[in-house]
């Protein structure tokens, strides 16, 4: 699935039964994966904020930045969510006050340059097709010295008796139970495919190099499945 708009309408289909689908296929450990990217970035701030999170989805990595700020007493200025999906959106505004909230893709941003002192995407830029055309998009508005953190599921090992569990979870059980929450089994069928048609971490390393960041932190999580990526921009592009 390449076409942009097809996968668009895939997650405005599935938006309403996202949120709960996410817990039940996750076990809840995908918030920790988002805390740990928003402490780790804030511990490099102690000023007021301007964020930006990208593919915002339902919101959640939002709420991530919001509460990570309010343990470290730093004051978020203004934050912006963006997302192509107008009922992820939907969803996300019924549970966030107080945010900014655009209608976008991740190309095409509608932010001014160099005002953003972090930008993330959390399980987002897999889905984006004109991706690296994106990741000049997110050099463009950020500062110089300004933040980039992205977790995504990049290409995995195919080696290994955890791999094979792995790979069984996510392309027996995960579709099977995604299909029955949302009504779409079709979507969740679509999530093993995208991460196998993504890149590995060191050929996504290279495209963040390419788009005028310096890498300073790549983590994967529960065994590899997911990996954050935190990137400083160094020059603009």
């Amino acid at each position: 699935m390449q076409n942009q708009e097809k996968i668009i309408d895939m997650f405005n289909e599935i938006a309403p039964t996202y949120d709960k689908a996410n817990k039940i296929l996750s076990f809840g450990i995908d918030a920790s994966w988002r805390s740990t990217a928003c402490d780790l970035v804030l511990e490099n701030f102690n000023s007021s904020l301007y964020i930006t999170d990208v593919a915002c989805g339902t919101g959640d990595m939002v709420l991530a930045w919001i509460n990570s700020a309010k343990k470290a007493n730093l004051t978020i200025k203004k934050i912006t969510a963006i997302d192509p999906s107008v009922e992820m959106l939907k969803v996300a505004k019924a549970k966030i006050k107080g945010c900014e909230f655009i209608e976008s893709m991740a190309d095409n941003l509608k932010l001014e340059s160099n005002t953003q002192d972090i930008l993330s995407i959390s399980y987002g830029i897999r889905n984006v097709v004109a991706r690296k055309q994106a990741l000049r998009e997110f050099n463009r508005v950020l500062k110089i010295g300004g933040y980039l953190v992205v977790l995504e599921f990049t290409k995995r090992q195919k080696d290994g008796l955890i791999a094979k569990i792995r790979d069984f979870y996510l392309q027996k059980i995960l579709p099977t139970i995604g299909g029955i929450i949302s009504k779409n089994k079709e979507a969740y069928e679509y999530l093993p495919k995208s991460i196998d048609g993504f890149l590995d971490s060191n050929e996504f390393c290279a495209e963040i190099k390419n788009s005028g960041f310096e890498i300073v932190m790549v983590k994967g999580f529960s065994m590899d499945i997911s990996t954050m990526f935190i990137a400083k921009k160094v020059k603009n592009i």
